[in-house]
């Protein structure tokens, strides 16, 4: 099948091992050159806004009119897995090829925080009427329950921030173990806290992924460690609920938004007509669908089932070549579908 060929094609640029297209990079950009070579071979109309984002438009469609866009990203984290955002633009190639109808687009620098969608809506240009987004599960849950792909209900909220933990500091060979107050054996205790408050919050994730110990030598008793927080979950009550348990203030914060209703009403259609049991779950990470939904488009994402445990970010990922075939089936019906709605 031709979207396999072209996710080959794609996952060689940047060298391995596994998908090293970063945003910024020349891997990037000749990743979007490739991609801009199969829109024209579709008959598509190759356009690059101010941004970088790619669109493919169907020739002959009226300038005038809001389009309905179709399609993912193509850069990815360092080291990472062939299908994460990829598989979104070739299979949106397919789909509008296949519907004659709709526009394909590439978006920019999704990985570093959606930064080609967030753009574009500063930009305050034309928005679609409507977005669809394939993109693969990053997760377990549709293998767990031995479904092929999954409807999207919205993307989860986010917050980041940091936790300090403060202790005195030390000669390591001459401070006994009695008297210390070691701030890193504090952290400890802090980084099991903070996953216990996670545990505690239904759909609620918090991960530790950054230490910075202080002073930092070898033999100095820590007397300062800044931990990092990622904190999610799907509503802004249990977003708050997580944040108020960990107890610290965000830098950031994305608030969760729901995908829209009449997208979300193709996708089910066109997997009832492929008879597909229709499973609803919400995204645990954030996705371009979700930048231009928080912007009012009606946006849907459907997911495909991930395999090897439902890992991502890594050349571990995996979806099978029956289950990308189906999901170019249902896209392409789902956006025949947008496409005849008024």
């Amino acid at each position: 099948m031709r979207v396999h060929e072209r996710l080959d094609e794609l996952y060689a640029i940047g060298g391995g091992p596994g998908g090293n297209r970063p945003h910024p990079s020349a891997a990037e950009d000749e990743a979007h050159e490739l991609a801009a070579g199969w829109l024209e071979e579709a008959g598509l109309t190759v356009e690059v806004d101010h941004d970088g984002n790619l669109f493919g438009h169907v020739q002959g469609s009226d300038p005038g009119t809001r389009p309905v866009w179709v399609g993912s990203h193509l850069d990815t984290v360092p080291v990472g897995g062939k299908f994460d955002g990829a598989l979104g633009v070739v299979t949106a190639i397919e789909a509008v090829e296949r519907a004659g109808f709709g526009s394909v687009v590439a978006f920019r620098g999704e990985e570093v925080g959606c930064i080609g969608s967030r753009a574009l809506i500063a930009r305050a240009g034309l928005l679609p009427r409507a977005f669809l987004e394939l993109h693969i599960e990053q997760g377990p849950t549709l293998a767990q329950r031995g479904l092929p792909l999954g409807l999207v209900t919205g993307i989860v909220g986010y917050a980041r921030g940091q936790l300090v933990v403060e202790g005195r500091a030390g000669h390591a060979g001459t401070t006994p173990m009695e008297g210390r107050d070691d701030a890193l054996v504090t952290a400890a205790g802090e980084i099991l806290r903070v996953r216990d408050a996670a545990l505690a919050v239904e759909g609620g994730v918090a991960t530790v992924g950054q230490l910075e110990v202080e002073p930092g030598g070898t033999n100095v008793i820590p007397d300062r460690v800044t931990l990092s927080l990622d904190v999610r979950a799907p509503d802004a009550g249990r977003l708050d609920e997580l944040i108020a348990a960990i107890g610290f203030e965000p830098a950031y914060r994305v608030e969760p938004v729901q995908l829209g209703s009449s997208v979300r009403a193709a996708f089910r259609a066109a997997l009832d007509a492929h008879g597909v049991e229709v499973t609803e779950l919400p995204s645990g990470a954030g996705h371009d669908a979700g930048i231009l939904a928080s912007a009012g488009v009606d946006a849907g994402m459907l997911f495909v089932r991930s395999l090897n445990g439902g890992i991502s970010h890594s050349p571990d990922e995996l979806s099978t070549a029956e289950d990308i075939e189906l999901a170019v089936d249902v896209l392409a019906a789902a956006l025949r579908r947008v496409a005849s709605s008024p």
